[in-house]
């Protein structure tokens, strides 16, 4: 195990520069922290580079870090990895894997939702629903985040999650004959009039404008939620959740 205790030592400075999109971008990693995010990336081990962990944390023996490089580091240097106000003091570089979409049948497609928590939360409901892929669209918050990576719990390593064109995608799966639902509150359907098929793809947009009108203009349907109180409207990560589980039903 090696141990850093200058915080200006050349591979702290580059942990931080995972902070940010283009140092993430350019180096093709990103940093994870905390105990099940780590676990979670050593299951996927091809996708682990290095383990750092604080000198006043243990890791658990359950693991198996195998040769996996770990780093031990100052509760300082610990500290200045994270924005969170009670970190554990546990992270993981991870490779951003070459992602590839083979034999998909369920998508989530998501335009310009600017909310690292929401979108991380779109992501983790996709996984628990079972979705075989999430594109997402340009606008929308870097899938790397820190708090979106936070907030999809570990689901970054359970499926594919794909920046791309939404309109590339739409005419793709349109051609294999796969319905592209669109969200609308107005020229929509209730959900619940909607048939539901093995295969389809869901597009949800951003949290004050929605789903853009080009991209409406090109779908199979869209789709409302009925609304029965007094709100305007619900949260996105709320409605993606209802939706896909109608939809995957």
């Amino acid at each position: 195990m090696k141990h850093i205790e200058s915080i200006n030592n050349p591979k702290v400075k580059q942990w931080k520069k995972l902070l940010t999109k283009k140092e993430r971008d350019k180096s093709g990693t990103f940093l994870v922290e905390g105990f099940h995010l780590v676990e979670e990336a050593l299951k996927q081990g091809e996708q682990i580079v290095e383990i750092i962990v604080s000198d006043k944390v243990d890791l658990p023996s359950r693991w198996d870090a195998g040769s996996t490089p770990v780093t031990q580091v100052t509760e300082e240097i610990s500290n200045s990895l994270t924005d969170t106000e009670a970190p554990q003091g546990i992270y993981a570089v991870c490779r951003i894997a070459a992602t590839e979409v083979r034999n998909a049948k369920t998508f989530l497609f998501i335009d310009a939702v600017q909310d690292p928590g929401n979108l991380g939360t779109m992501i983790r409901t996709a996984d628990a629903a079972g979705i075989d892929a999430v594109v997402v669209g340009r606008g929308s918050v870097d899938i790397y985040n820190s708090k979106v990576l936070r907030s999809a719990q570990g689901s970054h390593f359970h499926l594919p999650i794909i920046r791309g064109d939404l309109h590339e995608w739409m005419d793709k799966l349109q051609e294999e004959n796969i319905p592209v639902y669109g969200t609308a509150l107005e020229g929509a359907s209730a959900y619940t009039e909607i048939s539901t098929s093995e295969s389809f793809a869901l597009i949800v947009g951003n949290e004050g404008n929605g789903v853009g009108k080009d991209i409406l203009a090109s779908t199979t349907a869209n789709l409302y939620i009925p609304i029965y109180g007094k709100s305007e409207s619900l949260n996105v990560a709320v409605a993606t959740g209802i939706l896909l589980y109608y939809l995957k039903k």
